[in-house]
C-alpha cells in the first residue's frame, strides 16, 4: 500500500541526532501497525517536506532502519523505501523481552492508563463523523484478507479513538505507547485474532456511541489485557 502521508505523531529531538529520533518514531508507527508490510514510504522530499526537517536527517533515519531490517530499499522506477517483513525486528524484540520480562507489564500498564482514559473522552466528545471512522475501521477489520490490513485496521480503530477524545497530547502518547507493544500478526492464530479484536472492538465502539464513558473505559482495559495474555503466550512460545 502506497503510504502517501505518515499517522499525525509529534517529532521531537529526544535522541542524540534528528535522524535517529525520526528513526525511532518510525519505528513505533511501524510496532503499532499503522504502517505494515509491503508499505510504501513518501519519498525523502516527502518525507522532510511532512517532518519539516531537512533531507539529510531523512537519509540518516532510513539507513538506520535499513540497517535494523526494518526498511527495504529498492531501486528503479517502482522503487523507494518499503516496509519489511519485519521478521528481524520481530526476533531482536522478543530477545529484549525475554531479558526485561517486566516491561510487559509495565507496556501494558501506561497503554490501559492511556486508552482508558481516550475512551472514556471519546464517549462524551466524539462527533457523527468519529463514530463512522470507528465503524468504517471494525467492518473492514472483520473482512481482512491479508495481516497487513488486520494492523492497518487495528491501528485506525486506535487512532481514531484517541482523536475523538480530542487531545493531541493524549493522541500522540498513544501512538508511542502502542509502538512498545510489537507484535505482528504473522506470530498469532490470524482467523481467532480478528475475530476476538472485532468483537472486543465493537463493544468498545458501542460504548462510546451511547456516550457511556465507564463502559467503554471497562471495555478498553479488557481489551488491552486480552492483547497482554496472547504476547505472554507467545513469549513463552518463543522460548519453548
Amino acid at each position: 500500500m502506497q503510504i502517501d502521508k505518515l499517522p499525525a505523531i509529534e517529532f521531537m529531538v529526544s535522541a542524540p541526532t534528528l535522524g535517529e529520533d525520526i528513526a525511532r518514531r518510525l519505528r513505533l508507527l511501524i510496532h503499532s501497525g499503522a504502517l505494515s508490510p509491503g508499505d510504501r514510504l513518501p519519498s525523502e522530499r516527502e518525507l522532510s517536506q511532512q517532518l519539516e526537517v531537512g533531507r539529510v536527517s531523512v537519509r540518516e533515519a532510513v539507513r538506520i532502519l535499513q540497517a535494523m531490517g526494518y526498511i527495504e530499499v529498492r531501486r528503479g522506477a517502482t522503487g523507494g523505501s518499503f516496509v519489511s517483513e519485519l521478521t528481524r525486528p520481530y526476533e531482536d524484540w522478543v530477545g529484549q523481552l525475554k531479558a526485561r520480562e517486566a516491561d510487559i507489564d509495565e507496556i501494558v500498564d501506561l497503554r490501559i492508563g492511556l486508552e482508558m482514559r481516550t475512551a472514556s473522552l471519546a464517549a462524551v466528545r466524539r462527533t457523527d463523523r468519529h463514530l463512522l471512522e470507528l465503524l468504517e475501521s471494525i467492518e473492514q477489520l472483520g473482512v481482512s484478507g491479508s495481516r497487513g490490513s488486520f494492523r492497518s485496521c487495528d491501528a485506525r480503530f486506535h487512532g481514531g479513538i484517541a482523536r475523538a477524545a480530542g487531545n493531541s497530547r493524549l493522541e500522540a502518547a498513544v501512538v508511542e505507547a502502542r509502538g512498545e507493544m510489537f507484535v505482528p500478526v504473522d506470530h498469532l492464530v490470524f482467523e481467532d485474532q480478528v475475530e476476538a479484536s472485532r468483537v472486543e472492538h465493537k463493544e468498545i465502539f458501542e460504548a462510546i456511541k451511547r456516550g457511556d464513558s465507564a463502559r467503554a473505559a471497562e471495555a478498553m482495559e479488557r481489551h488491552i489485557l486480552h492483547a497482554k495474555d496472547e504476547l505472554k503466550r507467545l513469549a513463552l512460545q518463543e522460548e519453548s
